[in-house]
């Protein structure tokens, strides 16, 4: 056993599951353990999730991820936490209670409110975490001591049930992904938190993303560890997969596709359909990026299973796509939930053309691969439109990335090499490294220096082919969303 001390611990909190990861000082996986959580559905558009449940899968996970590795929770220097940005809790100060539930990111209750604020001159969205604060005080806060309300994201949360409520942070990457973010004094928006009657108390303080931010209370994992890396999980992912340098970029292709590209210490032009937000912040530096959204990727193998019932299991998609050469004509755009960037177009819908008697499901099942990778190559075009250097590699870790077909498919579309991590989930990785960096189990430079692709997959379409296949592919689109006005 490695002597006590030398491990850090990742909590990866996502959309509907709990990830921990065990690194030891040598940056090699020691331990992992995954849960799900469950999503309700009150309403048309609402979706919700129990703040109670998420605490109580990460106690688990951490647990069993330790038990895994074989250590004791006294051997851990660091724990660091990434979490889905935008999904939001209030709860009370000095104690872990949450009042209400969970509003998730992908939650539409505030649409209107959106919308309002929009014509005032203030940034908002839906997907954002301002709004959706707005709502649960209105809603959940009533009878409260105003002094002891709190919000914050999944991270915030997470900290203060770990610290046994002694504790409230957040950190840059989630507080840029806010909608309260003043991106010049790296603090709050008056304005808008003015405009949405939020009291400047309520917010965690914003810290760097790789510091120590507080210490776990004895009750809550077994011993006090220093808590020392909160950051959103596409940031995270980014660390994970040791994208350090300007223009690195990475493409987690879970149930959307985010790609991210590491914009440096200053702010590029954003491409049609792209957003900035923080990088991280690092020993008090900020760095930036530009995000792009494939807003429906591995969700469109799931409707294959779910919907149409062409495979029974995930696992039998990729055979099933190569036991065909190719789609033979049949193409699919898989705009299931609108489509992102580069077009933002929430109202546009999947479609399935080029059918003949000849199509099989096999044809299908290739072909919604290929309106994936199609899909991915829109927002990579988007993301690089005005780098200074186009990137020479692209790296990608999420569920989907597993599917080697898509991978290959995905290097054929964009030109360039794809390399994978072993482990696919480079989130809870990234949390690990970050908080470890914070206590000095880790470098930057260590970091870098020891990422090795599992795998490395080159572009074999020609050039001019591949030039030609994406023109058709973006006249499909075109026409697929004509029929929709």
């Amino acid at each position: 056993m490695a002597p006590a001390r030398e491990h850090a611990i990742g909590v990866d909190e996502g959309t509907t599951g709990v990830r921990a990861v065990v690194v030891r000082g040598d940056g090699a996986i020691a331990g992992l353990s995954y849960a799900e959580i469950g999503q309700r559905y009150p309403a048309p558009g609402w979706v919700e999730q129990d703040p109670s449940e998420i605490w109580a899968a990460t106690r688990a996970v951490t647990s069993r991820a330790l038990a895994d590795a074989g250590i004791a929770p006294g051997d851990v220097a660091a724990i660091g936490v990434t979490n889905q940005r935008g999904s939001s809790v209030l709860f009370r100060a000095g104690e872990p209670t949450a009042l209400g539930p969970v509003v998730t990111w992908q939650d539409q209750r505030t649409a209107a409110r959106c919308e309002e604020l929009s014509r005032e001159g203030v940034f908002a969205s839906p997907l954002l975490s301002s709004t959706k604060y707005a709502w649960l005080v209105e809603h959940h806060g009533q009878g409260e001591p105003r002094a002891r309300l709190r919000c914050g994201t999944i991270d915030t949360w997470l900290l203060h049930c770990l610290s046994g409520g002694a504790t409230q942070a957040t950190d840059h990457s989630n507080a840029s992904a806010s909608g309260l973010y003043d991106w010049v004094g790296g603090g709050y928006d008056a304005r808008a938190l003015e405009l949405l009657h939020l009291e400047p108390a309520w917010l965690p303080p914003i810290r760097d993303t790789s510091e120590i931010v507080g210490e776990t209370a004895i009750e809550a994992i077994g011993a006090r560890v220093p808590v020392a890396s909160l950051s959103g999980d596409q940031q995270a992912a980014m660390y994970g997969l040791a994208c350090l340098a300007a223009g690195d970029v990475k493409l987690s292709l879970g149930t959307s596709g985010m790609m991210t590209l590491n914009s440096g210490p200053g702010l590029s032009g954003a491409g049609p359909g792209t957003y900035p937000l923080i990088l991280w912040s690092l020993d008090g530096a900020r760095s930036f990026c530009l995000e792009g959204t494939t807003v429906t990727a591995g969700a469109a193998a799931q409707w294959l299973r779910d919907g149409l019932g062409i495979v029974q299991s995930l696992e039998e998609l990729e055979p099933l796509a190569r036991s065909v050469a190719s789609s033979e004509g049949v193409w699919v755009v898989p705009a299931f939930q609108g489509l992102g960037t580069p077009y933002l177009d929430a109202a546009a819908r999947a479609a399935i053309g080029g059918l003949s008697r000849a199509a099989t499901r096999a044809h299908v099942a290739r072909a919604v691969l290929e309106g994936v990778a199609w899909r991915c190559r829109e927002v990579f075009d988007a993301l690089v439109a005005n780098a200074e250097r186009p990137p020479s590699v692209l790296r990608v870790d999420g569920g989907a990335a597993g599917n080697l077909l898509l991978i290959e498919m995905l290097a054929d579309a964009l030109g360039i090499p794809i390399e994978t991590p072993e482990m696919l989930d480079s989130a809870a990785l990234g949390a690990a490294l970050l908080a470890g960096r914070a206590v000095g189990l880790f470098r930057d430079a260590d970091v870098a220096a020891r990422w090795r692709p599992h795998r490395r997959v080159e572009p074999r379409l020609a050039p001019d082919a591949r030039a030609e296949r994406f023109a058709r592919w973006q006249r499909i689109v075109a026409a697929v969303r004509d029929l929709g006005t």
